[in-house]
């Protein structure tokens, strides 16, 4: 493997390899490509029937200790494509007992401008379908049943960190369930662009040395595998633009982005418990030690590691963003980078997102009274009398509120009693809309 051993020496040696997704798609490419050159009767039958398997045990993670050329290479792939020929030739001619050759016979009507971009969009669609999607749909099932479980759980509003009208716990809930829907439909969304496959456009998509029918084929031969739907592109567009997988990995920065700020919030509730908010407990998260001096403490574990692999795949579309700038005329020279970013982007997301739902928000424990004590203690409160009394009146009592006077004592000064006082505060009543007071 005379590439592959001299590449080092010119690449970065990170350390940093391709996840096991994109070696996976690239055995794929070679399979589909193999059968569809033999079928037109441009390769031997033997012989393509030896790449098919050694494809196969590509895919099947046989050789992953053979594609060891870095992510850091060069920008069009060509190191990620030379290591995968060389190791399936390899493996062919063992099989076969011919000679195979990793470009005359491997890669036959392919160029690495057109087979690593076909790969990496393959791997990120098939990943995202098998993790993103079931993540994000978990996240879902998750936040709405206990949105209806403590829809009538109420609890104070805050805003600017200052109390505020009273909200249900549900309601903050289908918050974040409706913010999660969204990315799911824009997912879905998305994945059909990256599903268009420049597979034929050979080294500048004109696709000279292939078959004018094989990229029509390769993508029925990859539809047949992974049954996923994919589409023959507009070549010369997919060779050099990158940015249907920057919309991509834009989705799961919005995801990122939400959970984010989903995890803060489950941290300042859990905050405390007797100097801060507390208005929720995370037993899940009493498995394992807080501190390692101060005994008994507990901490939001799991929320805090949701906020690292937030801030990576956040980190990551920035990266993004300029790999899809790299490169000239007929040639993305992001390739590599993009396809590593975002695979590995989709195996962060979907992890967070099984584990934020399964410990934090299916394993929350609201302090009911708590949330409900706040909630009759905001001076925010004012606000329900603010149609009856004016607003500048009602910012008077809120000024007097502050210093100590409870909501119920102002009202009683006005002139209303208990029971007219009981109906204004119906905390119940508080969380719908509408003018609660009338004059």
């Amino acid at each position: 493997m005379k590439y592959t051993e001299t590449a080092p020496k010119l690449f970065m040696n990170t350390g940093t390899r391709f996840p096991r997704k994109i070696i996976w798609a690239m055995g794929l490419v070679k399979l589909a490509c193999a059968r569809v050159n033999a079928n037109l009767g441009y390769l031997d039958k033997e012989i393509a029937e030896a790449i098919e398997k050694a494809s196969l045990e590509l895919m099947e993670g046989k050789h992953d200790d053979k594609v060891i050329l870095d992510v850091f290479q060069t920008g069009s792939g060509t190191g990620l494509n030379m290591n995968v020929n060389e190791v399936v030739a390899e493996r062919a001619s063992e099989l076969s007992g011919k000679k195979v050759h990793p470009n005359d016979h491997v890669n036959m009507g392919q160029s690495s401008n057109d087979t690593v971009p076909t790969a990496i969009r393959i791997a990120s669609v098939a990943n995202a379908v098998e993790k993103v999607v079931p993540a994000l749909e978990n996240m879902l099932y998750t936040l709405n049943k206990k949105a209806e479980e403590y829809k009538d759980v109420v609890k104070s509003g805050r805003t600017h960190l200052r109390d505020a009208l009273p909200v249900t716990l549900g309601q903050e809930l289908g918050a974040y369930y409706d913010a999660f829907k969204h990315d799911l439909e824009q997912l879905n969304n998305v994945l059909e662009y990256v599903k268009e496959l420049p597979i034929g456009g050979s080294a500048v998509g004109t696709g000279l040395n292939a078959d004018p029918r094989f990229q029509e084929l390769v993508v029925q031969e990859v539809n047949k595998v992974t049954g996923l739907g994919f589409k023959p592109a507009n070549k010369f567009r997919a060779m050099r633009f990158l940015t249907d997988m920057l919309l991509l990995s834009g989705v799961l920065r919005n995801v990122a982005a939400e959970l984010y700020r989903v995890g803060q919030d489950f941290r300042l509730m859990f905050s405390g418990p007797f100097t801060s908010i507390g208005e929720i407990d995370l037993p899940t998260q009493e498995e394992i030690a807080g501190s390692s001096i101060m005994p008994g403490k507990t901490n939001p574990v799991t929320v805090e590691a949701t906020l690292l692999v937030s801030a990576q795949v956040m980190g990551l579309d920035h990266a993004n963003q300029i790999a899809s700038m790299l490169g000239e005329f007929e040639l993305s020279m992001g390739v590599p980078l993009m396809g590593y970013n975002v695979v590995t982007q989709e195996n962060l997301i979907a992890e967070a997102l099984n584990k934020f739902a399964s410990l934090v928000v299916d394993g929350m424990q609201p302090n009911v009274e708590k949330m409900k004590r706040y909630a009759e203690s905001s001076p925010s409160l004012i606000t329900v009398i603010s149609p009856l009394i004016g607003y500048d009146k009602a910012s008077q009592i809120g000024k007097m509120l502050n210093k100590g006077m409870s909501i119920r004592e102002a009202l009683r000064e006005l002139g209303f009693k208990d029971e007219e006082i009981d109906r204004i505060l119906d905390l119940r009543e508080l969380v719908k809309p509408g003018i609660r007071v009338k004059k």
